[in-house]
């Protein structure tokens, strides 16, 4: 499962397969709605009365990037056919614009005709019911449309438009769809079909032996036949070359406020921080809503998704994004949470792209009482990362629009939301969602979503709230120590749980203690954190060629192997590079920063040829595993490489590293 090339502009997204299939086209929102659903969008090459689609093994595909840009750069080569296409995806900086350049070099030494064929499957709004597909004559295009979602599909070589094309059923009786018509090299031409649909069209160039010639292919969107002519006319009035680079030019320049001086970091690290700013920016829509990953292959396991904005997914992507100096991206995302903010204060378990409220399997009763389905981090870290954004760039309109509808509100939920036997929060879901308790991690966020709250209440002047949210943090904070501090293990515990009417320390080794020190708690030196992220180290670590740190002993999730003693999880790259973060703070001189720095280039390592990083991955090949990309596992790279070029100037200089 992974979605290896992604290319957006925060209302659309697109993601390719690692045969350049289109695979997924959401609008008008990053994560809703998928028109494609997972289904190939082929592509497929006549050649001399030879008819290849890309998923052939006869094609050698290489697939990246062009240098800091979303914008493709995939080779895909066939010496059977005697052809190499070298290949750019782009979607249009500010229209629902996807723009394809196909240019195709003849490797044999006589003249051959070719015929590009791309074929559209669409489920639009998510459901195959209901699609009308059919050829406009008005300018030879192929669209798509139901409802008020419109797709319209062109292309050109030097010798013209589009030359075939075809409508047809689908995935209905014995139909399979438009694409077996291509096979041939010739479509047959049905104008419209309406149900289940798919198209096909055909685009030819005639190249000489040794020759290339250049093919372009658009798809416009829009929520009407005139809006997607509009577009269709732009891309023809403007030449899809000149839009895919200019697509390129302004990524480039986007990416100019990220150019910290990288220290001793090699290219490869470098090469992949700028790609994760790039792939974090595409899962984030206009609107708010940061996303947690857009790789439907996962429905095959779990019949739903990950195109939810999670608030703790969204969260700490943003601060991640805030420290690498794109405050702008992520200021609608706390819009967002003020909006989807309950009157009560609190945020629900996840959201859907639009703000309306996502999925769940959080029970509302559970053993006949009824309980709150949160996770109370996801409403706690809205307020740390929102102080950690203002005291970045010190603009102090960002947190007073924000005072009444989103800070106080979170707050008040906070300070009631306690147990009072042991000045600790009420239980609710951890992190990882599966397990009802109060956890150490959740005690550290609130504890730092208290602090920031006081923060923002003394700096607007509200004295009597900052008492409050300070006196009930430092209760947090001491409840932390009373009951969650193991002296027998020399840790902290993962969390507590309630049984048999009593309240029992969970001492399961769980990598999100590192949130003791990176939400504020205690100090990274601190000798109980020390202890605590060592036992983690050793007790986590992975134990293959792979390496890297599980999330906790014994986790099932995706889980490859029973030997818990040498794989106590998956490698997952959060999980690693938090434990690189903790291994900067606590860095005393450069030296100490080479274990952080092999991290970073481990990430490289297990990163796609394109530069995606994985949920997960398998412990014994490296291979992905869950979905990818998991925005997360980009803006925890960004991070962590933020706080290294920052801490190791720092030791340059022999001056003390506050964190990032």
């Amino acid at each position: 499962m992974a979605r290896h090339l992604v290319v957006g502009n925060g209302k659309m997204l697109v993601n390719l397969d690692d045969h350049c299939y289109i695979r997924d086209i959401y609008y008008p929102f990053v994560g809703q709605l998928n028109h494609v659903g997972g289904q190939p969008c082929r592509v497929g090459l006549w050649a001399g009365g030879v008819f290849r689609w890309l998923d052939d093994p006869g094609w050698r595909i290489r697939l990246d990037y062009a240098e800091d840009a979303l914008v493709s750069d995939a080779v895909a080569r066939h010496d059977g056919l005697g052809v190499e296409l070298l290949m750019n995806d782009g979607v249009h900086q500010r229209e629902c614009l996807f723009l394809k350049r196909v240019v195709i070099r003849n490797l044999s030494d006589e003249t051959k005709e070719f015929r590009l064929f791309f074929h559209q499957d669409l489920t639009i709004d998510g459901t195959e019911i209901g699609d009308t597909a059919a050829y406009y004559p008005d300018n030879g295009t192929v669209f798509h449309y139901k409802r008020s979602s419109y797709f319209m599909f062109n292309g050109f070589s030097d010798e013209g438009g589009i030359r075939q094309y075809s409508t047809g059923i689908k995935r209905f009786q014995s139909a399979e769809g438009t694409w077996r018509d291509a096979e041939d090299g010739t479509l047959m031409g049905n104008a419209i079909a309406q149900g289940s649909v798919d198209s096909a069209i055909g685009l030819h160039a005639t190249v000489p032996a040794g020759g290339e010639k250049t093919v372009y292919y658009w798809m416009s969107a829009g929520d009407s036949l005139e809006e997607v002519n509009r577009l269709d006319r732009y891309v023809r009035d403007h030449h899809p070359g000149k839009l895919l680079g200019r697509i390129a030019v302004y990524w480039k320049q986007w990416l100019r406020r990220s150019a910290p001086d990288f220290g001793d970091l090699p290219q490869e690290v470098i090469r992949l921080f700028r790609r994760s700013l790039l792939v974090v920016r595409s899962q984030t829509d206009e609107r708010g809503a940061i996303v947690a990953a857009n790789d439907t292959d996962i429905l095959q396991y779990n019949r739903d998704h990950y195109s939810y904005m999670w608030p703790r997914d969204g969260a700490l992507i943003a601060d991640a994004m805030s420290a690498a100096g794109y405050d702008s991206v992520v200021a609608p995302f706390f819009h967002f949470c003020a909006r989807a903010m309950t009157s009560e204060g609190y945020l629900h378990h996840k959201y859907n792209p639009d703000g309306t409220v996502g999925s769940s399997w959080h029970p509302y009763q559970m053993q006949g009482a009824s309980l709150l389905p949160i996770q109370e981090d996801e409403t706690a870290l809205v307020l740390l990362t929102l102080r950690r954004t203002y005291e970045r760039n010190r603009l102090i309109e960002l947190p007073q629009s924000l005072y009444g509808k989103l800070i106080r509100k979170a707050a008040a939920f906070l300070c009631g939301y306690m147990e009072p036997e042991l000045s600790l929060p009420k239980p609710s879901y951890d992190l990882w969602e599966e397990r009802y308790g109060i956890w150490t991690y959740t005690a550290a966020s609130v504890y730092g979503g208290l602090a920031a709250a006081a923060f923002f209440a003394g700096l607007f002047g509200d004295d009597e709230r900052r008492e409050r949210y300070e006196r009930t943090a430092e209760a947090v904070k001491s409840g932390i120590m009373t009951h969650l501090w193991d002296e027998g293990a020399g840790r902290f515990a993962r969390g507590l749980v309630r049984r048999n009417g009593r309240w029992e320390k969970d001492l399961t080794l769980d990598s999100s203690l590192f949130a003791l020190t990176a939400f504020g708690v205690l100090p990274a030196d601190d000798g109980r954190v020390a202890q605590t992220m060592a036992a983690v180290r050793e007790g986590l670590r992975v134990r293959t060629e792979v390496g890297g740190i599980a999330r906790y002993t014994n986790d099932g999730y995706f889980r490859q192997s029973g030997d818990v003693g040498r794989v106590p999880g998956n490698p997952w790259i959060i999980c690693t590079l938090w434990m690189a973060g903790y291994e900067i703070e606590t860095a005393r001189c450069p030296d100490d920063l080479e274990e952080p720095k092999r991290a970073l280039e481990w990430a490289v390592r297990h990163a796609l040829p394109s530069g995606i990083l994985p949920e997960q991955l398998h412990p014994f090949d490296g291979s992905p595993l869950s979905v990818a990309p998991l925005t997360w596992s980009h803006a925890t790279f960004v991070h962590c490489v933020t706080q290294y070029v920052r801490k190791y100037a720092q030791l340059s200089r022999g001056t003390h590293a506050p964190g990032v």
